[in-house]
């Protein structure tokens, strides 16, 4: 390859700056991938697989390797390694910058998409121009428990030349936080994988629980309040990741007739589970956009939250498959399994309005033609 080859090439490269443990950042980097079949699309990062998480980057993948770290870490997830990674991560971090400094002299053209804070904070330091979306916990809560965080935030929200969020309350956070505009677009789910899975043949028996075994997910209340139920019925429990000390007190909370099926191998399994279920419950202390309570409205199932902003973005059709209570009511589980009965005994056909809103291609081609460049 000559020199005229490789510079052409190396333009109009996409790269994404994030954790490949991160499912939501892979999946959006697959589909830019897809949408964008003439173009080189590439995933930078310092993490592909430790802690426990399930390996997610395949042969196909296209991975620019930064600094590694998964060495240093601890084999499991539990609150001293949260804090550990912190630690390396900080430490490591003069060497993501200069990597990513590398990186941009390599790729004159590129353009950078930062997914999550911390990358964010790289792209800042190593002075590129840089798109970034960060994540709800990001803005909503960790800039008000450091005021280093706060600082370096507003510093890498300001630099980015644009930030993209999935909702409302990130973009009205961002805004208070620095006064910088952030575009909402909903990120999507895979309707065309949920498409092929889901029957209408299934019976729909399963009540399950579907957010991580963090204290904010209030799985604990969950478990209370199926114990306080008149039928108690059993809850089959599957979550993304776990917290190590908080995931033993929820498995002894649960009963033999409970089904334990731990971290689902991909998504089609998640699927698969969700088909059966007629309901699924999400709540949450504080919520953006959740992307587990979408999927699970387009398998069919009536999803039981708390109330948060982001239910007043969904469309009319996912509404209706949205129980909301309150966690005070003693019979907040019973009336929530009645509604559930009722509402999943008709099949779930999404609208035109929803598909726009939250099918995933629909969604990353307005991404790839407002920020990529992209052109059909």
């Amino acid at each position: 390859m000559n020199d005229i080859d490789r510079s052409q090439k190396r333009k109009n490269v996409i790269i994404f700056l994030g954790n490949a443990r991160d499912f939501h950042a892979i999946d959006w980097y697959r589909m830019i991938k897809k949408i964008c079949r003439n173009r080189q699309v590439l995933f930078a990062t310092d993490l592909i697989e430790s802690e426990g998480h399930t390996k997610l980057v395949n042969e196909e993948d296209h991975i620019l390797h930064l600094v590694n770290v998964d060495k240093l870490l601890l084999n499991r997830q539990t609150s001293f390694g949260n804090i550990w990674r912190n630690i390396i991560k900080l430490l490591f971090f003069p060497l993501q910058v200069l990597k990513i400094k590398k990186l941009a002299k390599q790729y004159p053209d590129a353009i950078f998409h930062a997914h999550t804070m911390y990358y964010l904070f790289v792209g800042w330091l190593a002075n590129i121009k840089y798109i970034g979306s960060p994540q709800g916990d990001e803005i909503l809560i960790r800039p008000f428990q450091s005021k280093l965080y706060h600082f370096f935030s507003i510093k890498a929200l300001l630099a980015a030349d644009h930030i993209i969020v999935d909702s409302m309350n990130l973009k009205n956070g961002i805004k208070q936080l620095c006064g910088k505009n952030a575009d909402v677009i909903q990120y999507g789910i895979d309707v065309a994988s949920i498409q092929q899975i889901v029957s209408n043949k299934y019976e729909r028996e399963l009540i399950v629980s579907i957010r991580a075994l963090y204290p904010l997910y209030r799985i604990e209340e969950i478990l209370d309040g199926r114990d306080k139920s008149s039928s108690k019925p059993p809850i089959v429990m599957f979550y993304p990741f776990w917290e190590q000390h908080y995931k033993d007190i929820i498995l002894a909370k649960l009963k033999p007739t409970d089904t334990h099926l731990g971290r689902l191998p991909s998504k089609d399994d998640i699927y698969q589970v969700l088909s059966k279920s007629k309901m699924a419950i999400s709540i949450p202390m504080s919520d953006s956009s959740p992307r587990s309570v979408y999927e699970s409205i387009f398998c069919g199932c009536c999803v039981v939250v708390t109330y948060n902003p982001w239910i007043e973005s969904v469309a009319a059709c996912m509404r209706e498959r949205i129980f909301v209570v309150d966690l005070k009511d003693q019979d907040w589980f019973d009336k929530a399994l009645d509604y559930s009965n009722e509402i999943v005994k008709k099949p779930y056909f999404p609208s035109k309005e929803a598909l726009e809103l939250f099918d995933q291609e629909c969604s990353m081609r307005l991404v790839a033609k407002k920020y990529y460049n992209f052109q059909e």
